[in-house]
């Protein structure tokens, strides 16, 4: 289910940060007995030719599904491998979360990106990010080297699930959080917004914009995602440190089924992250940010 852009289906961050398994391998068995009667003999060119086209159609399909992957990333050595950015114009829509004062200096500890709303203010992030007070925070989309491109943009109210409240279900790991009007215009308005994905596919290709704490510039990262459990998701890319959490998990470009936290607020290690599963509990969350604005 995908909520499209401008409708309705409707303090104290943590910078938790990452797991990493092997890749499975694969044999290849090699028949080696030759026939010399004739049937056997066209039998087996039948089977060998049958083998053939199989093993065709087999590499066809690996290579369109790397190559799928490698439109993304611009080269299939670089799924999985983040690269900073210092020209944001095409992740304009992903920002950095600031408490306080906006510079290099400034203290940005995590990440958010604006999703399509009625309302057009609205933005997802991780619910870990915004547990706690919103005032002294900030939205900075497109944030790079101490320059803000698209404006800095006031928090306002967030919506956060009561189980995520209550007691922290990993699963819930989710905001949404209205964002004030900035010169009399709405954030949707200036930036447009990614539109909401629900019940996805737990084996897309997406890609992985966030901000690390301790740079002055957004990494982004394309790779296959994977299923860890009922309800999170698992995605292998690089140097996701502290400040990443709410980075989102954008696949076609336009449509974010993810953000950073989750199982351990993200992970233990910077080099695999965590999402919540964005499935109907999502959607409905969604749906009260929305009425709420």
């Amino acid at each position: 289910m995908v909520f499209a852009e401008g409708r309705r289906p409707a303090l104290t961050g943590h910078q938790p940060r990452h797991r990493q398994e092997g890749s499975p391998r694969m044999s290849r068995q090699h028949p080696r007995n030759r026939h010399s009667r004739i049937g056997r003999a066209l039998r087996s060119r039948r089977a060998w030719r049958d083998i053939a086209l199989l093993l065709s159609w087999l590499v066809i399909v690996s290579i369109g599904s790397t190559a799928s992957a490698a439109a993304l990333s611009g080269s299939a050595s670089a799924l999985g491998t983040s690269h900073p950015l210092h020209t944001t114009r095409s992740v304009a829509r992903v920002g950095a979360i600031f408490h306080g004062p906006v510079s290099s200096d400034g203290d940005h500890y995590c990440t958010a990106a604006v999703v399509g709303s009625a309302t057009r203010d609205l933005i997802v992030t991780a619910a870990h990010c915004v547990s706690g007070s919103t005032d002294d925070l900030f939205f900075v989309p497109g944030y790079h080297d101490g320059q803000a491109p698209y404006g800095v943009w006031k928090l306002g109210k967030a919506t956060l699930d009561p189980r995520w409240v209550a007691g922290q279900d990993q699963d819930l790991d989710v905001a949404f959080v209205t964002v004030q009007p900035l010169d009399g215009r709405r954030v949707q308005d200036v930036l447009g917004g990614y539109r909401l994905g629900l019940d996805a596919d737990t084996t897309r290709t997406v890609r992985l914009t966030g901000y690390p704490a301790d740079g002055d510039a957004p990494i982004t990262c394309v790779n296959r995602i994977s299923p860890f459990t009922a309800g999170q998701l698992r995605i292998a890319c690089t140097a996701y440190s502290g400040g990443t959490s709410g980075s989102p998990w954008v696949t076609g470009g336009d449509t974010v089924i993810g953000v950073i936290g989750g199982y351990e607020e993200g992970g233990s290690t910077d080099d695999v992250s965590y999402s919540a599963y964005f499935d109907g509990d999502i959607g409905a969350l969604y749906q009260r940010a929305v009425a709420a604005a």
